[in-house]
């Protein structure tokens, strides 16, 4: 077997350093770090540093992600180092908190959930999971569409739906508006919370893409060409994987192409969607570039990279555009 330049880099031990140090930049030169010079105490308190402290944590929660569940059989960091890449290539997300903390929320969602495979006494970690998503929905109040889906994969994949399970997981999405219903009546302001569960019912105008800008619509295609080409490698190669491997690759595949499927059916939830795709992708082409030998997916590797670069740059520094 041949190793190549896309084989040393997914197998270096200092890749993940490299990708970091990259990413620190990307965020430096988008200006949200130190909008303005010269620097001052005033200008750096300005900047989105709790954005850039949930970015940092998801980054690491990746990392979890790979090494509690060894999602690829060789030692790469090329799941956790595809995110922080596709994230980078999407700089213009970066100042959104609210987008940023539901990202890190599904994370670890993820990372809860997988905690449960074959155990349908697993309650604890079934809150852990559901109550992430219930922190998300605060933010976010449509990531409740995937319950539905979330409550399939722990019973058809993860095998870990039980009855026990299931009321914990209504508990622990039910636990953070526990929380506020109190603060909210004690100000007066329970109105507010009935119109956040409203908004479930409030599709917009679907398919309204006249608001989806070029550097948006770039970075869809780019995901969504590169989950592709994981799915398709990976329904291919997953032979060589154990099955529990294979149900989490399962999970992975569904949740971005639900996600896809939301995305194209609701693009004024963009900022938010693109980054549960990336999520849901990272894995699938990280084992691509991590488990493929050949001089075709070399060059593949290239491109890639290639690509996301560029994209990077022209989100840096091009206007946004309306497509």
């Amino acid at each position: 077997m041949i190793k190549r330049t896309q084989n040393h880099v997914a197998e270096s031990r200092f890749t993940l350093t490299v990708v970091v140090v990259y990413a620190i930049t990307v965020w430096i030169a988008s200006g949200l770090l130190i909008p303005t010079v010269p620097i001052t105490s005033a200008e750096l308190l300005r900047g989105a540093w709790a954005q850039f402290a949930c970015f940092l944590i998801s980054a690491f929660l990746m990392v979890v992600l790979n090494n509690s569940n060894a999602l690829i059989r060789i030692y790469s960091r090329t799941v956790s180092c595809s995110f922080i890449i596709l994230m980078c290539a999407g700089c213009f997300l970066f100042s959104s908190l609210g987008g940023a903390i539901v990202q890190l929320c599904m994370i670890a969602a993820c990372i809860a959930a997988f905690h449960c495979y074959q155990n349908k006494l697993s309650m604890g970690w079934t809150y852990y999971a559901f109550l992430c998503i219930g922190l998300a929905s605060t933010v976010f109040i449509q990531i409740l569409f995937y319950v539905p889906l979330l409550w399939a994969m722990m019973y058809f994949r993860l095998t870990a739906l039980s009855w026990r399970t299931f009321f914990a997981s209504v508990f622990g999405l039910l636990t953070p508006y526990w929380f506020a219903l109190p603060v909210m009546a004690y100000q007066g302001s329970i109105d507010l919370l009935w119109s956040h569960f409203t908004a479930l019912a409030d599709f917009g105008t679907t398919f309204a893409y006249q608001q989806v800008s070029l550097n948006e619509l770039l970075l869809f295609v780019f995901v969504v060409a590169l989950g592709i080409t994981g799915t398709v490698h990976y329904w291919r190669q997953k032979s060589a994987d154990s099955i529990r491997i294979r149900m989490l690759f399962g999970c992975f595949i569904q949740l971005w192409m639900l996600t896809t499927i939301f995305i194209i059916s609701q693009p004024q939830h963009y900022d938010v969607l693109i980054r549960i795709l990336i999520i849901n992708v990272s894995p699938l082409i990280g084992h691509f570039l991590a488990l493929t030998y050949t001089r075709i997916t070399n060059i593949a590797f290239h491109v890639i990279c290639a690509v996301a670069l560029l994209m990077t740059l022209f989100n840096l520094w091009m206007p946004s555009l309306t497509f």
